[in-house]
């Protein structure tokens, strides 16, 4: 008798039946449905399914979260509905057709700049760096600046440039990489058309204004002219010409012999774009991107721009928490090549500070609550130097009334920077550092700003928790304390560490060299949320995953590789998953050393992953280590402590 019969059965009829499912996969803990009438789904009642921990809904997908026995779960359900499941990828492509077209399009762009972000932050770190170093006149009387007074800053303000000119000038080049990363087409033709849209040869397109049209250089081919106009900081012209070239790559290879590929393709796919890009979508992107970037610009300077301000600072995190958020950083980048400046960053980075206050109100209102502030302190900090996903998911989302205090606060910093004018060099660290990228003009504009959206939500936090908070939330019964036990025992600082506890003791290791983390902190709400169990997680500073202690492999993801599930000799079931939905990289940057019922031993080599790849895909390298089955023991976690691999006890029972 199969092991879940009852449960897939029942799983079946709520969900809606076999003709409600469109598509069906399943990663290293979850069954991911795409269905073709998703209220036909009863979530009340699958959730009350013995083997089901939860359900949600992301990106089109109905997830049921099933654990380490999902493949068995999979393979029962697949074969009671008389249906064949398929690859993520497809899972992925049928979970589009539950979207709207501007969700597949903000989810796309959003993908798009993922992997380009880190390079817009820093040059815009850069650039308020050059900013004080040589713009700022405090010295001489208010008449020089370092760069004026000093050959090394005179050295380095002209140094800085050539990094700042690489992220802003050559930005289409990173745009074009991007997409054909993404869609999966060769990437070095997307640099080389990148490239020629930045070429030295051309004009470039910050002189385009003020440059006479007689004076611009032409290809002249006897019958036509084409302006040798470049593309430097534009976004929208080389997103269409990008796609253009995906296309067109696509298009031949279908049609050309594989004998001749290798010849063919690339270059009928490469001079056609190249072409198209310079005769076509360039100029039609330059005027959507203007035409975009007038019109937020407009908004944000017309009358009613403090009511615009308003709704993008009330709005903007929860933008954050569906992933949309990414679609700024084309407006920001194009208002930013169009007027020197943007007025909307500093709005995001306001947005950010203010949910970073709320959480510090709950650090205050919990400052008895051990367990709460393991969660609290850490992501006010993250949240104030602009990363805000431990905040919004880790406490505010989780107690509700925060995440309003700081929506509210936000709105009132945002009315404040747009009323004032403020304008930052370009996009920065979304957090308190960001006053960096911001103009020295407006320095004290963004200050009264930042000093808005720090009191308004930590005061209406404050407020607010002292009313709706219960005794066991702020630390001030048992049931708080109690969680908050040591994990280690009182003399542990005194034992030795530097040999590995022996396979099959209590304690179990780090199975990643990195930071460990409370599980609350777990950019995923199944994980932070301890819907799989109870543990850590951990942000690698190593790329090598290794047996916390003797065990069995119980689970593996044999084509993603991204995750395995282990069995200790103490009955205990582990999870160790590497990323943060690196399902979707279908192994590329994995590889596995184990499969399914291998015996390992403590420090055995388990995977081996590619943190830039993970990070270049757009996912969070925090890996997951938790206890999916305790058994009849009680675990107890160390956290906050920066552990070896297979020598650093992070989990006792």
């Amino acid at each position: 008798m199969a092991k879940y019969q009852a449960d897939v059965q029942t799983l079946l009829r709520a969900i809606g039946g076999r003709e409600n499912i469109q598509a069906v996969s399943h990663c290293m803990t979850r069954m991911r449905f795409v269905l073709a009438d998703p209220a036909k789904a009863d979530p009340a009642a699958i959730e009350a399914i013995p083997a089901v921990k939860g359900t949600f809904t992301q990106a089109g997908q109905f997830q049921v979260i099933i654990g380490n026995d999902v493949a068995i779960f999979y393979n029962e359900f697949t074969a009671c509905a008389g249906i064949e499941g398929v690859s993520k990828d497809a899972v992925k492509a049928a979970a589009q057709t539950n979207q709207s077209l501007l969700q597949r399009i903000m989810g796309t762009l959003g993908e798009i700049f993922a992997p380009i972000i880190p390079a817009l932050i820093c040059g815009g770190l850069i650039l308020g760096f050059r900013n004080i170093i040589g713009e700022i006149n405090f010295l001489g009387g208010g008449t020089q600046s370092l760069a004026d007074v000093s050959q090394f800053w005179a050295g380095m303000y002209s140094f800085l440039w050539l990094i700042g000119e690489a992220v802003f000038h050559m930005l289409p080049v990173g745009i074009v990489w991007s997409i054909t990363k993404k869609m999966g087409t060769t990437q070095i033709l997307g640099i080389i058309l990148g490239l020629t849209l930045v070429s030295p040869q051309l004009l470039n397109g910050f002189s385009v204004a003020t440059t006479a049209v007689e004076d611009i250089p032409v290809w002249d081919f006897g019958f036509v002219q084409i302006q040798m106009i470049g593309y430097q900081g534009q976004v929208i012209a080389a997103m269409l010409a990008g796609f253009v070239l995906v296309y067109l790559e696509k298009f031949f290879k279908k049609i050309c012999p594989e004998v001749v590929s290798m010849i063919v393709v690339p270059f009928c796919s490469l001079v056609p774009a190249v072409l198209v890009a310079h005769t076509i979508v360039g100029p039609i992107g330059w005027q959507i991107g203007d035409a975009i970037a007038s019109v937020v610009y407009a908004g944000l300077t017309s009358n009613v721009r403090w009511l615009f301000a308003a709704l993008f600072g009330l709005l903007y995190a929860p933008i954050v928490m569906t992933g949309l958020h990414h679609m700024t950083n084309a407006i920001d980048s194009q208002l930013v090549n169009l007027y020197g400046g943007t007025n909307l960053w500093p709005m995001i980075a306001l947005s950010n500070i203010a949910q970073g206050s709320a959480v510090l109100a709950m650090s205050v209102l919990q400052k008895k609550n051990e367990r709460a502030q393991q969660v609290n302190i850490p992501a006010c900090i993250s949240c104030y130097l602009g990363v805000t996903e431990p905040a919004l998911f880790g406490v505010n989302l989780k107690y509700g009334f925060p995440l309003v205090c700081g929506m509210i606060g936000s709105a009132c910093g945002a009315v404040i920077s747009i009323g004032t004018g403020v304008e930052a060099y370009s996009i920065g660290v979304g957090g308190l550092p960001g006053i960096l990228s911001i103009k020295p003009q407006f320095w004290l504009n963004f200050l009264i700003a930042m000093l808005a959206a720090v009191a308004a939500p930590f005061v209406l936090t404050i407020l607010v928790g002292s009313r709706k908070l219960s005794a066991a939330d702020r630390g001030l019964s048992a049931a708080a304390v109690e969680p908050a036990a040591p994990s280690v025992a009182p003399d542990a600082e005194e034992q030795p560490q530097a040999e590995p506890p022996a396979a099959g003791a209590e304690g179990v290791t780090a199975p990643l060299s990195g930071r460990v983390i409370p599980m609350e902190e777990i950019p995923d709400q199944v994980f932070s949320q301890g819907i799989l169990g109870e543990g850590v997680g951990i942000e690698p500073t190593g790329n090598v995953v290794v047996a916390p202690a003797d065990a069995t492999v119980c689970s593996v993801m044999e084509d993603s590789r991204h995750a395995v599930g282990l069995t200790l000799d103490n009955g205990a079931e582990l999870l160790i998953h590497v990323g943060i939905d690196t399902v979707s990289m279908n192994g590329d940057g994995f590889q596995l050393h184990v499969k399914e019922g291998d015996r390992v031993h403590l420090g055995d080599k388990l995977i081996t992953f590619d943190p830039e790849k993970i990070k270049a895909a757009g996912h969070p390298t925090t890996t997951a280590f938790l206890v999916t089955d305790p058994g009849d023991l009680t675990p107890t976690f160390e956290t906050n402590v920066d552990a070896q691999a297979g020598r650093t006890v992070v989990i006792r029972f």
